[in-house]
């Protein structure tokens, strides 16, 4: 992809993580003329601090449609997964066994256990199956679990993959399918025009029929000049990474995971420190003492590398996806799951941006839900 092509392109996307590219991919596959503005690896790049989950139990508690818009994400991983595959020949690691909540107590299982049923009690929820399993449920899975594992949530629809090749599989692709990526050039200001956008990176001006703000924490300062309001703010996460050790963990769990080269992952940190991406050796000590209750045997592994890294909430922790009624070409985009949401991003939400507008189904994703003060209730079309 050369940055030297055309100043003018269809559609930009201004963003090049896992959110942004995800959807640029699916709007080349149908057939969008793309340019993508990414800032570079010095941007607060959340894609490469991501876990790699494929997550649907937990969420959507206060929001069922953020619960069905994660479960589609889940379906359509295998096929975004495939594609990839095909095109690039990245091997994305994906697996989709199921994932498991571990519980260190009869009070965490007793609140797990609550959690889920009032989870599915919520009206127009998407009932799936779930599944609280027992310490001897667990064992007869995994001989090596620790005498503090009482119990577990176990849903079919969970999985990983490997996040940095995700990226990686998505640039490639993009590359072969003629997307202009304009590396270095993070977006300073959006200009509307008459007609389309003129964007303003690097020193230098581009232009648009349609823009896509895709940019994480800068999404709020750029959404603000196409009349939208996009409020965003950084939550860190801490990963500590194991050495490679033999294949041992079948299935993802909310805060450990053992990747396909074998290295064992342990995060799951909610730190409210705003932008300062450090790790906290408090914090970081209370993950791996919870993975050694999980895995007694963990703690004779080495730690290798630890890092922190931001994710990029809205006020209540779910998706927004809006497009400006000012200048009805300009959509945003903004998740903290941009590993669990890049099926939906590509192969649902990319359609409906080529398409020119967003479907009455994504309205409770709207940012008027925080000036509105109610809550959106399930689509039925």
């Amino acid at each position: 992809m050369s940055k030297r092509a055309s100043a003018h392109s269809r559609i930009a996307v201004i963003g090049g993580g896992l959110v942004g590219s995800a959807i640029a991919y699916g709007l080349a596959r149908h057939g969008e003329e793309v340019a993508v503005f990414d800032e570079g690896d010095l941007a607060l790049r959340a894609s490469r601090g991501n876990f790699g989950l494929i997550w649907v139990q937990s969420k959507g508690l206060g929001m069922p449609d953020y619960a069905a818009w994660t479960l589609r994400s889940a379906a359509l991983w295998p096929h975004l997964a495939a594609e990839l595959i095909e095109r690039t020949g990245i091997d994305l690691q994906l697996q989709q066994p199921g994932g498991l909540h571990i519980l260190l107590s009869n009070d965490e299982c007793a609140r797990r256990a609550a959690f889920l049923e009032k989870l599915h009690a919520q009206p127009g929820f998407p009932r799936y199956p779930y599944w609280m399993l027992d310490r001897q449920d667990l064992k007869s899975m995994y001989r090596g679990i620790g005498p503090d594992v009482v119990g577990a949530s176990f849903t079919e629809q969970d999985g990983h993959a490997n996040p940095l090749r995700l990226l990686r599989a998505l640039h490639t692709a993009l590359s072969q399918m003629g997307v202009i990526y304009r590396p270095n050039h993070g977006a300073e200001r959006i200009e509307p025009l008459e007609r389309g956008f003129a964007i303003h990176a690097a020193g230098d001006r581009y232009t648009c029929e349609r823009v896509v703000i895709a940019a994480g924490l800068a999404n709020g300062r750029l959404a603000s000049m196409v009349a939208l309001d996009v409020p965003v703010r950084p939550q860190r996460g801490e990963i500590i990474v194991l050495e490679r050790v033999k294949p041992f963990l079948r299935h993802p769990m909310l805060s450990l995971r053992q990747t396909g080269e074998g290295t064992v992952m342990i995060a799951e940190a909610k730190v409210e420190a705003g932008f300062d991406k450090r790790t906290d050796l408090g914090v970081l000590g209370t993950l791996a003492r919870r993975a050694v209750r999980t895995f007694p045997a963990l703690a004779d592994a080495r730690a290798v590398r630890t890092w922190g890294a931001l994710r990029i909430l809205s006020p209540d922790g779910f998706p927004i996806y809006t497009q400006s009624t000012r200048y009805p070409g300009a959509f945003a985009a903004t998740c903290h799951s941009g590993v669990t949401l890049a099926g939906a991003h590509a192969l649902d939400l990319a359609p409906q941006i080529a398409a020119g507008a967003l479907e009455a189904r994504m309205q409770p994703f709207s940012p008027t839900r925080f000036t509105h003060g109610d809550r959106h209730v399930l689509y039925q079309h």
